[in-house]
This record gives C-alpha cells, structure tokens and sequence, in this order.
C-alpha cells in the first residue's frame, strides 16, 4: 500500500535534492538530435553534452536506412534472440562488427548497459577474480556485482596498483582474473593506459575486459576504438559498446571477442535471453554507419580537428580542462551548485550543456562536460566558447 507516510519520506528526498540546488531536470527537444536544437520553448541552441560524437543521429542515409528495413523486416521482433527473435540482419551486424573490430565472434544486447550486465556472472566464479578500475562506468559496477567472484579494485589508470592487485589475487588462490576497464572514462575524457592492462594481464594470466563504448567508430586512426588507439586490437579478449553513441545515436549494445566466450553467453547471458531483440531498424542502420566508417575516415578526422580546435581554445581562455586528445571534454568548477548555475546561464546564452557533480563524479569535482561532435561547425565551437566566457565573467569566477 503507498501509504501517506511513504510519500512524505519521498517527497522529502526530492526536496532536499531541489534544495540543494541539485535536481536533474529533462529539457525537452522539439527537433532531431544535431549540432543545433530547438528546444521545446522555442529556442534554438548549440548542444555540447550529446554523445553524437559523429554527428550520425540525424544522418540521412542512417535514417533511411532504418527506414527501408521497417519497410522489409518490420518495426520489432516480439520475441527473444533464441525463441523467434534473430532474423538474418542480426545475425549480419554480429559478423560485421566482429570484423570491424578484428575479433572472432560478436553478440547484440539491447543496450551496452545489458551488455556489461550480463557478462561476468556467466565466465567467472567464486574462485576466480575480477580487477576492475575504480572509474569504471555503473554498468560494469553493477555487472560485476551480480557476478560471484572475488572484487578487486585499482586507483583510476594506476599500473602500479594494478599489479599489486593481481598479486593479491594470486596471493589469496584465486583461479582466472579478468581486468576490467573503461576504454574511455566518461567524466574525464581520459583515455584508459590499455597497453600498460595488456602487458600486466600477460604477465599475470588474465583476461582484458574493455567497455569502448565512447570510442568505437572513432578512436584510434580507423576508428576502431581504444584498442586501435593502443595498437593491442589482439590483445583484448573482451570488448562491449554501444550503438547509442558515435555509432548512430539510437541505442542497443554488443559484446564482442573470443568465439566460445559469446558462445557461452548466448547460453547463459541473463539479459540476452530475457529481452528482446535488438529493433531491426537500428541493425540495418548500424550496418550503414559501418559501411560509412569503413569506406571512410572522414568523420572520425573532422571530429579530432574540432576537438583540438575546441580543447586548445578553451584552456587560453583560463578554464580547467580535464581529460586528452579525446571530445569529453570537461570543464572543471569543483562546486556542484555552481556547475547547476553555470550550466543554466549557458542556456541564456544559447549553448545547451549539463553540469555534472556527486554522485556522477566524486565530491568537489563538479564540472560542466562538453562533448565535441563531427557535426560542429567553427563558427558554433568559437560560439560555444565565447558562451563560456561571458558566463565566467557573469558569476565572478
């Protein structure tokens, strides 16, 4: 029963969140997701917190894509992969991808978050180990929480610690170890040390997880993620992402890696087995996008000019920036009201970003991450910049 009292307790949360200055609001979107929006007032705005690093959200030849396959294999499957749920186009883009990524197997989640979810509880026991880095995104936490083995954590990108943990695990018996990272740390912009995973997983036998899913179709020279970017495409055992991203914007996710480790979580893969296929429209537009991606390098090139056009510009103005040679690029504030205040004069100024603080990222490192797209022109990234400023200037910072 939702008594009164309940309600009470959790309109009371709620307005501590507000009074704090806190409160997550959705603005709505009265558009496509592009460079420019127009919000449901009215307004038209520069966006800078979309993960559209390729500008592929609203590409023309991707939505007719998925367009021409409602057409020819209808709006969804009504059913799971392994009932009646995987029609040959699913059974395409698994292949593609594991071609894409140079890996020999490849299976569709609907998102990167099931993805995540569903893998460590099916390869790993109570006597084996997981090595997972301590900013690594929820979906891994959470995977690995549902997983039996043994929990071992290394500071953010620390070699050192990382050893040390493996040695731990090895010190308490433990049986197979797996490392699990983030290819890119979200918050940050910063770009995991996979060379330095792979050389300590070698060294100590055990197995390399990566979630790539802010890198696939862009990182590295062909836009083959983290691995690429690291020359250690041969090295990873495992990698998930996402199609929600750089990939297309939509959503849906996949794991991708050694042919009896997806073999396996088609068996047993919680989330794989209990929903539903992936739309078939997002797996014909998702094998566009990699049409596009492998005829070309232009957009992942005109992404990494913006990025250091909009990085370089930024930092002489005197802001914080964190992160490399990545588009996350985040401006550092530190307060949590203030990324809340900055953020919605940014708005008055035209240019639509999100001020992130605890629990998304630790106490005291409130910022406002800005994501740089393909689709940018200079004049919108110069735009941006001078809305920083003016904001800077506004509040006294």
């Amino acid at each position: 029963m939702y008594s009164e009292s309940y309600q009470q307790k959790l309109q009371g949360v709620l307005n501590e969140i507000d009074s704090a200055g806190l409160y997550k609001h959705e603005r709505q979107l009265a558009s496509t997701q592009n460079p420019s929006v127009t919000l449901d007032d009215g307004r038209e705005v520069i966006i800078m917190c979309a993960n559209n690093y390729l500008g592929l959200a609203d590409n023309r030849e991707v939505m007719s894509a998925a367009e021409n396959a409602i057409r020819r294999w209808g709006f969804g499957m009504a059913s799971v992969r392994f009932i009646c749920g995987t029609q040959t186009l699913h059974r395409e883009l698994e292949e593609r991808i594991a071609n894409f990524l140079g890996t020999e197997d490849t299976i569709l989640y609907t998102s990167c978050f099931d993805a995540n979810g569903g893998l460590f509880e099916v390869l790993l026991g109570p006597d084996d180990a997981i090595i997972s880095d301590q900013l690594n995104h929820a979906s891994i936490i959470d995977g690995v929480r549902l997983c039996k083995a043994r929990r071992y954590r290394y500071s953010n990108n620390d070699m050192a610690d990382l050893e040390a943990q493996l040695q731990q695990a090895d010190a308490d018996g433990k049986g197979q170890k797996l490392i699990a990272t983030d290819g890119v740390f979200s918050m940050d912009g910063v770009i995991a040390d996979l060379k330095g995973v792979c050389d300590l997983a070698e060294k100590y036998n055990a197995l390399v997880m990566v979630d790539d899913s802010h890198a696939s179709g862009f990182l590295g020279r062909t836009g083959r993620g983290t691995p690429e970017y690291h020359d250690v495409m041969e090295r990873v055992d495992i990698v998930t992402s996402t199609f929600g991203k750089a990939l297309g914007g939509a959503s849906g996710g996949f794991t991708s890696g050694k042919k009896e480790i997806i073999d396996l979580l088609r068996q047993r893969s919680r989330p794989y087995l209990f929903s539903n296929s992936v739309a078939p429209a997002i797996v014909a537009a998702t094998l566009k996008v990699l049409d596009m991606l492998e005829a070309s390098t232009e957009l992942r090139d005109r992404l990494e000019d913006n990025t250091k056009y909009f990085r370089n510009a930024m930092e002489q103005t005197g802001f914080d920036i964190a992160g490399k040679d990545h588009p996350i690029t985040p401006v550092m504030l530190g307060d949590a009201a203030l990324s809340q205040k900055f953020a919605n004069k940014l708005l008055d100024h035209g240019v639509y970003a999100v001020g992130f603080f605890f629990p998304v990222v630790p106490q005291g490192t409130a910022r406002i991450r800005t994501q740089i797209s393909a689709a940018h022109s200079r004049e919108q990234l110069d735009k941006a910049v001078e809305a920083f400023v003016a904001v800077k200037e506004e509040l006294g910072i």
